[in-house]
């Protein structure tokens, strides 16, 4: 809603187009609150990101999948987008395909790591092939001195009110798994 998620995700793109002969394309899922919700809520305008579409998935290789924490879980907008997904799910066209998970949460509290538990329920039922960071990223996994999001799960930030932006720190994170995952999604694909 405030861009934390699509900040995160710019650098997630860089990392993947770091990694030579991989295309890296960013996309939204549809908005599923009306104007005037989002009007209340103070909400910017949308980006001119593409919106995606369930079969558009099926074109890619891999996937880094990131959404903000509505209690816990991902936001409703994209279970909706995962919700319609049902077609490639019946052909398994998304089985054996990479896919990492990112997000942006309101608080330290609030709920980053029981995002991707619950979000890894979508990747399993596609069959796709969950690629977390780990500890991958070094010494900024062990951060303690400022507040940085993410886990071993994957890349993070926290927004706060929405005044909070992520810090240079979380962006280094999300270049990692960019880069990460597209190295992994290479050499599977050039193993199949």
């Amino acid at each position: 809603m405030y861009g934390h998620v699509e900040k995160l995700a710019e650098e997630i793109q860089k990392g993947a187009a770091s990694v030579e002969g991989v295309e890296a394309k960013l996309w939204q899922v549809p908005e599923t609150l009306s104007e005037e919700i989002l009007g209340k809520m103070s909400a910017p305008p949308k980006s001119d990101v593409p919106v995606i579409t369930p079969n558009d998935l099926a074109e890619a290789d891999g996937f880094v999948f990131g959404f903000p924490t509505r209690f816990g879980m991902m936001s409703a907008q994209f279970k909706a987008f995962l919700d319609a997904t049902g077609g490639l799910w019946r052909t398994q066209q998304l089985a054996g395909k990479t896919a990492g998970i990112f997000y942006s949460t309101g608080s330290q509290g609030g709920g980053q790591e029981t995002t991707a538990l619950t979000a890894i329920t979508q990747l399993v039922h596609h069959g796709m092939i969950f690629v977390p960071i780990g500890y991958t990223f070094g010494a900024g996994m062990f951060e303690m001195e400022q507040v940085k999001g993410g886990s071993p799960y994957g890349a993070g930030t926290y927004a706060g009110d929405g005044s909070r932006m992520p810090s240079e720190l979380e962006f280094a994170q999300a270049f990692h798994q960019g880069k990460y995952i597209a190295g992994i999604t290479k050499k599977l694909k050039a193993a199949a």
